[in-house]
């Protein structure tokens, strides 16, 4: 963002409000260059090193803690390469340094959040790399799969493609590998994920958690886009990375939320009690909000009506309150938080005595921020 963008939109925000733009603090979103990974961009810049001589890198596994910034790094990377050697009216791809216009080398970013079959990861991927528009209805996997073979057909086409969120309730390397099988030659895969997939024997990149001063400087560095001058001390911006341990997803996720409880309550800087409840709006060991964003849209509109219950009563209760709110009925309510609960969305917290079942009641408990949920659903998308 350049400093002309920054005052424009100073100038569009009235003088007593407290932020100024909600996105830089939302968590889900990436800044186009991430702050404070130098040693690691390096050495991806390393593994992806053969793209600037027209061949492809080998496979990569990009792993490491939640909220160390893969997503960020990976993407960044990939939009940099692209806007460095792209090809005009082709929406990610490359031409190399060297080659032609025929000679490329395309960089697919596919989100594994959004892609949980093979029909979706094959739609996701021709979606990213052709110019046209695939259709979603009206064909198979197996024409999907067809069309992506033809398309790397040409012997001086090919791609780096990342799957982001790797194993996260999502497709595994080894199927991840399975589809890419028919244009295996033509193709490296790059899975960012916590973990290394089983089997794999290729290059492993390693992504650390956050040193505390590199968090306060992404916190600083997104409040400064996000809030009025000062707004955010630094003082509150080490206690925030110091408690968040590493994780930026949480860290961003409790300064946003210690912003928006200032801003809601007419304050023109965020206050130590702000910031206390931000931090309480974070579950220990929780998940990522994008996991909640790519829900299906009755999914978290059940939630949203969820969050509404204060204190949150027993599914039961809450399903039958959720449906008088909705067009859905509490039967199908139940199964959605029952079904978010296998998910690890929200959690069953176990109430009471026994039931005539012999089972006891619970009460579901969100495992994701929910002021960032509640602000930013439907406005936003995981990059």
């Amino acid at each position: 963002m350049d400093l002309e963008e920054r005052i424009a939109r100073r100038q569009a925000t009235r003088d007593d409000d407290l932020i100024v733009d909600r996105s830089p603090l939302n968590p889900a979103v990436h800044l186009a260059d991430p702050v404070g990974r130098g040693p690691v961009l390096e050495r991806l810049l390393d593994v992806f090193d053969p793209v600037f001589d027209q061949r492809l890198p080998p496979d990569a596994a990009v792993y490491g803690p939640k909220g160390a910034g893969k997503s960020a790094l990976v993407s960044a990377l990939f939009a940099h390469l692209s806007d460095q050697f792209g090809r005009r009216n082709q929406r990610i791809g490359t031409t190399t340094r060297a080659g032609t216009a025929t000679d490329t080398v395309e960089f697919a970013h596919v989100d594994a959040y959004r892609t949980t079959s093979e029909f979706q990861f094959y739609h996701t991927l021709l979606d990213a790399i052709v110019d046209e528009s695939v259709p979603r209805r009206g064909v198979g996997t197996q024409r999907l799969r067809e069309r992506l073979v033809e398309h790397f057909s040409s012997p001086t086409r090919r791609a780096v493609v990342a799957i982001d969120h790797a194993g996260e309730n999502s497709p595994s390397g080894s199927e991840l590998r399975e589809w890419l099988e028919p244009v295996g030659d033509d193709v490296a895969l790059v899975v960012v994920g916590r973990a290394v997939p089983d089997g794999w024997n290729s290059v492993t990149v390693h992504v650390p958690e956050y040193r505390q001063h590199a968090l306060v400087d992404i916190l600083t560095e997104r409040a400064s886009r996000a809030l009025t001058s000062g707004a955010l001390r630094h003082g509150q911006a080490r206690h925030v990375a110091e408690w968040a341990s590493g994780d930026a997803h949480d860290a961003l996720a409790a300064a946003f939320g210690a912003a928006d409880i200032a801003d809601a309550e007419g304050a023109d800087r965020i206050r130590a009690s702000d910031v206390d409840a931000g931090i309480a709006d974070v579950p220990e060991d929780g998940i990522h909000v994008g996991r909640v964003f790519v829900l299906p849209e009755n999914r978290r509109k059940v939630l949203s009506e969820l969050l509404a219950l204060d204190p949150t009563p027993p599914i039961d209760e809450a399903a039958s309150a959720i449906a008088e709110r909705s067009d859905l009925s509490a039967a199908t309510v139940k199964r959605f938080l029952y079904e978010l609960a296998e998910r690890g969305v929200l959690e069953r917290i176990q109430t009471g005595s026994t039931d005539g079942s012999g089972r006891r009641p619970s009460r579901p408990e969100p495992r994701f921020p929910t002021l960032p949920f509640l602000r930013f659903d439907g406005r936003t998308s995981v990059e």
